[in-house]
C-alpha cells in the first residue's frame, strides 16, 4: 500500500469518527461523565464492531467480488449504497431527539466497570445494521481497486481503523470542550452535511462506473 492510500484510508477514518450518531453522543457523554479510561474501553468496544462487521462485508461477499472485481458496474452498486446511506443520515428524524437527549444526563457514577462498558460500545455499534451497510458499501468499492490482494486490503481497513481510533481519542479528551460547542443546532447541521457528502460520494462513484476509464485518463490529462 503506498502513501496515497494510507493518506485515503487514513482520512476516511478520520471522518468516521465524525458520522453523528448514538455511538458519537455515547461516547461524549461516557468521557465528560466517567472520564477517559471509560471512553476507551467503550470505544474499543466500538472498535471491534466495526472489525466485526468488516470481516462480515469481506468474508460475506468475497465471491462475488472475485466475479465482478473488473466490472464497472461494481461501482454502481458501491455508489448506490452511499447514496442510500447518505439519504438516511441527512432525513434522520431521530437527529434533533438524539441531540437533545445527549444533553439531558447529569448524575455522575461513582464506580466504572470497564468491561460492561467495552461490551455497552461493542453491541452498540453491532446492531446498527447502518454500520455494516456502510462496510459492505466501502469493501465493494475498495477491493476490486486493490485488484482483491489480501495483504494490501488488510493494511487499508487496518489504516481506516488506525484513523478512526486516533480520532477518536482526541474527541475523548476533548470531550469537555466539544460538550460545550456541539449545540443541538450544530449536531443537527453537522449530521445533515455528512449526508451531503456521502451522497456526493456516491454520485461521483456511479460516474467513474459509467464513464469508461478511457474518457477519465483524457480528462485528466
Amino acid at each position: 500500500m503506498d502513501f496515497y492510500d494510507f493518506k485515503n484510508a487514513f482520512l476516511i477514518g478520520f471522518f468516521m469518527a465524525f458520522m453523528i450518531g448514538p455511538v458519537f453522543f455515547m461516547l461524549i457523554q461516557t468521557s465528560i461523565l466517567k472520564g477517559a479510561r471509560a471512553a476507551i474501553a467503550f470505544d474499543l468496544g466500538v472498535i471491534l464492531g466495526d472489525i466485526t462487521f468488516i470481516l462480515i462485508a469481506y468474508y460475506g461477499s468475497r465471491s462475488l467480488l472475485e466475479k465482478i472485481k473488473d466490472d464497472p458496474r461494481l461501482f454502481f452498486i458501491g455508489g448506490l449504497v452511499l447514496i442510500i446511506y447518505g439519504l438516511i443520515t441527512y432525513f434522520d428524524k431521530q437527529n434533533k431527539k438524539e441531540a437533545l437527549e445527549s444533553a439531558k444526563i447529569t448524575e455522575v457514577p461513582i464506580k466504572n466497570n470497564y468491561l460492561k462498558l467495552f461490551f455497552k460500545g461493542y453491541f452498540l455499534n453491532f446492531i446498527n445494521v447502518g454500520v455494516l451497510a456502510f462496510w459492505l458499501g466501502t469493501v465493494l468499492v475498495i477491493g476490486p481497486t486493490l485488484k482483491m490482494n489480501e495483504s494490501a486490503i488488510f493494511w487499508y481497513f487496518s489504516t481506516i481503523i488506525l484513523g478512526y481510533a486516533v480520532t477518536d481519542l482526541g474527541k475523548i479528551l476533548l470531550a469537555k470542550q466539544l460538550k460545550n460547542k456541539m449545540t443541538p443546532i450544530v449536531i443537527y447541521r453537522l449530521k445533515r452535511i455528512m449526508g451531503i457528502i456521502l451522497l456526493i460520494c456516491g454520485v461521483f462513484l456511479i460516474l467513474k462506473g459509467l464513464i469508461p476509464n478511457e474518457s477519465i485518463n483524457e480528462l485528466i490529462h
